[in-house]
C-alpha cells in the first residue's frame, strides 16, 4: 500500500479553504486507483479538510488477520498506529480497513497496555469516507449530478462492524 500511496498521492495535498483545526488523513490502505482515491481526498478538501497521506502507511492487515495469521497482523497494526499517530481525524474509503482498525486493532493488542491504548484512541479517530463525511462533518448533501439510477450495496465490514448505513444513502439521495 506505501508504494500505491506515494504513486498515486503526494503525501501533503493542497486544500481549498483549509481548515488548519481539522488534520484528516487518508487511509489508502489497499485500494489502487488514482479516481478513487482522488475522489475522497476532493470530498474532504471541500469540507475544508488538511488531507494528508501519510508515507509509511501499509495494508491494515486484515488478510493476516482473516487467515489466522496474528503475528503479522499485529505487526501491521503497530506500523498502522505509528503512521497515524498525529492526526486527529484517520479516514478510510474502504469500510474494510475502517472496521479492522476500528474493531479488531484493540483486541489484537489487549496483551500489551501501552499498545492497546493506542489503538483504543486510533479506533475512536478513525472513520469510514460517508461516515466522516455525515456524522463528523455533518455534511447533507454533495454537489453532483447523474442522470440515471444507482445501486448502491453496502460494504459488509462497514455495515457490520460501523454501523455504516444511513450515511451514504443521505449522500446519495442528495445527487
Amino acid at each position: 500500500a506505501a508504494q500505491i500511496v506515494n504513486e498515486v498521492l503526494p503525501q501533503q495535498l493542497p486544500g481549498r479553504d483549509v481548515d488548519a483545526d481539522k488534520q484528516v488523513a487518508l487511509f489508502a490502505g489497499a485500494l489502487p486507483g488514482r479516481k478513487l482515491l482522488g475522489a475522497a481526498v476532493k470530498l474532504m478538501e471541500d469540507a475544508s479538510c488538511k488531507v494528508s497521506v501519510p508515507p509509511t502507511q501499509v495494508c491494515c492487515g486484515q488478510p493476516a488477520y482473516n487467515s489466522g495469521d496474528r503475528k503479522d497482523a499485529t505487526a501491521i497494526a503497530k506500523q498502522t498506529i505509528a503512521a497515524f499517530r498525529d492526526f486527529d481525524y484517520v479516514v478510510a474509503p474502504s469500510g474494510s480497513c475502517a472496521g479492522m482498525t476500528h474493531e479488531h486493532y484493540p483486541a489484537l493488542l489487549a496483551g500489551e497496555a501501552a499498545w492497546k491504548r493506542e489503538a483504543d484512541e486510533l479506533a475512536g479517530r478513525t472513520y469510514e469516507l460517508m461516515a466522516f463525511l455525515v456524522d463528523v462533518l455533518k455534511i447533507e448533501r454533495v454537489a453532483a449530478r447523474f442522470d440515471g439510477r444507482v445501486t448502491y450495496h453496502d460494504s459488509c465490514s462497514g455495515l457490520r462492524e460501523l454501523g455504516v448505513k444511513a450515511q451514504p444513502r443521505k449522500l446519495l439521495a442528495s445527487v
